[in-house]
């Protein structure tokens, strides 16, 4: 199941309704991304919802040593 590794963000139920309000049933999905985020020092792919990137709850994880050493000076 989908699910935000970080702040455990599930899908929810909920209801298409027409002009004519006929209704029908239906899912609201998290926007889920798969990033590359630093857990306990160390690099790891986790599932995370856009609301937990954007408000900084987890540490993206930089590829390459240049950067990470270009990022210190």
């Amino acid at each position: 199941m989908a699910k935000c590794s970080v702040c455990g963000k599930l899908r929810m139920a909920g209801q298409n309704v027409s002009h004519a309000n006929n209704k029908s049933k239906r899912i609201f999905r998290p926007n889920l991304q798969e990033v590359r985020a630093r857990i306990d020092g160390r690099a790891q792919k986790v599932v995370v919802c856009t609301r937990c990137l954007r408000s900084g709850k987890i540490e993206k994880a930089v590829r390459g040593s240049s950067k990470a050493s270009a990022a210190a000076y």
